[in-house]
């Protein structure tokens, strides 16, 4: 039996910190696990941009609420769900996920927790665990599930490589050209049917 995990933010809804970036004019803010590969060190900086402007969780969430899924993600979800388990292993936040996954069906996600003040200060995060994304996957092939897995950042990476199938969807040419053992696939339709014919083997 396959569960198809994949990632959230580039590949069901727009990079909730880009467009957080955009409408606060804070450039470095756009920075992604597309560009930073450790995580930890991605959110500490994140956390030190909101302390000095004075921002924090109550004006990243509305700009959330104002965040809708990509074109064709929710068919996409759908259709796939029709097929098998769907699991979302993300390395956003409860607190920022939530609207989102209505907005896409409420499928079932595993994701990490912010550390926020009463005034509503973003102070830390608590990881899952540590490369929560890997670990998700063979817990899941622990009790007898195969996993296909598909993700467009560098977070994606050992999910990916560690699944019966795993695909890039929409990565950055570093990522696919670092990795050109794993299919990358631009459109839903692409990785619709490639994760239907491993389904079928």
């Amino acid at each position: 039996m396959y569960v198809t995990c994949l990632d959230l933010e580039g590949v069901l809804v727009p990079e909730i910190w880009i467009a957080f970036a955009e409408e606060t004019k804070i450039p470095e803010l756009r920075r992604t696990t597309r560009d930073e590969p450790d995580y930890s060190k991605l959110m500490n900086f994140r956390i030190g941009i909101l302390k000095e402007h004075g921002l924090g969780l109550k004006e990243i969430q509305q700009t959330i609420s104002r965040i809708d899924p990509l074109p064709g993600a929710k068919e996409f979800l759908d259709s796939l769900r029709s097929v098998c388990q769907v699991i979302i292993l993300s390395d956003t936040f409860t607190q920022f996920a939530s609207p989102l996954m209505a907005k896409l069906g409420l499928p079932t996600i595993f994701c990490n927790e912010l550390i926020a003040s009463d005034s509503g200060e973003i102070t830390g995060f608590k990881l899952r665990q540590e490369n929560g994304k890997f670990h998700a996957v063979k817990a899941l092939q622990s009790i007898g599930f195969d996993t296909i897995a598909s993700g467009d950042s560098f977070n994606d990476l050992a999910m990916i490589k560690a699944s019966k199938a795993g695909y890039l969807f929409r990565s950055t040419q570093k990522i696919i050209a670092d990795n050109p053992e794993i299919p990358a696939f631009s459109e839903y339709r692409e990785l619709l049917d490639a994760i239907k014919e491993q389904i079928k083997r």
